[in-house]
């Protein structure tokens, strides 16, 4: 067991803890958004439970797929050929959660714009139907998480001579910590801003055709969406600060 810790004992293994946990954490953005959204849809008194027991869920998916490491990285070996493209068992997974938040988010930004009322939504969404969706989404992006977690620490093992499992455990650990103290922050402000929802909606459409376009392999620099999310949230708190004091006037 003490083995499995010796990795902290070199200062790489600290630096790589540090990075894989601001990984997670980004990883988790989209995460957190979607089970904001969903929730939604929970009276006030379930929202905290669900967003909670979702979160604890993604952490113990996380930790119980990083166990089997190993056997996911072998998902990604081809199956069969589509328009020259290889597909994979992980290509799948991606094109299948990348078609749900899609449906999802769409079904939502519907909701929003024909301005269905807030009981009625509410009672036709059980705690039982959103946990089970987030679920689902937790096993798509827990995939994401531990490939590219994996893919960031091959070269650690051979500089430290040290297992770097223990770190992927750890900041999984430590990024879903900080994602449940500021998920219901998050959830709050995007409830109470609708223009903010839309936004948040808009973002989880183009992470599922980033999934799409992953499974194919067509490889889109992530930084860019999230720059593109970043950019459109300033812009929309500005709008609503403008607001906000064009009232007080």
């Amino acid at each position: 067991m003490a083995e499995f810790f010796d990795i902290f004992l070199t200062w790489q293994g600290w630096l790589y803890l540090f990075i894989l946990t601001m990984l997670e954490i980004v990883l988790g953005i989209d995460n957190i958004i979607f089970i904001s959204i969903v929730t939604d849809n929970l009276p006030k008194i379930k929202k905290r439970k669900a967003r909670n027991i979702g979160l604890s869920l993604a952490l113990i998916i996380r930790l119980i797929l990083l166990c089997g490491a190993a056997w996911i990285m072998k998902l990604t070996y081809p199956l069969f050929t589509i328009f020259d493209k290889d597909i994979s068992w992980q290509s799948i997974v991606l094109i299948v959660g990348g078609i749900f938040l899609i449906y999802k988010s769409t079904i939502e930004m519907h909701k929003s714009v024909k301005g269905e009322e807030e009981g009625q939504q509410k009672t036709k969404s059980s705690l039982k139907a959103i946990i089970l969706q987030i679920v689902v989404i937790d096993i798509i992006f827990s995939f994401d998480s531990i490939i590219s977690a994996v893919g960031m620490t091959n070269g650690i093992e051979a500089e430290t001579h040290s297992n770097p499992l223990a770190i992927i455990f750890i900041s999984v650990i430590f990024s879903m910590i900080i994602m449940l103290i500021f998920s219901g922050a998050i959830s709050s402000f995007i409830s109470e801003n609708p223009t903010i929802k839309m936004i948040a909606l808009s973002f989880l459409v183009t992470v599922g055709i980033l999934l799409i376009a992953e499974a194919f392999d067509s490889k889109i620099p992530k930084g860019y969406v999230y720059f593109g999310l970043v950019f459109s949230l300033i812009v929309e708190l500005m709008n609503i600060k403008m607001r906000k004091n064009s009232a007080l006037k």
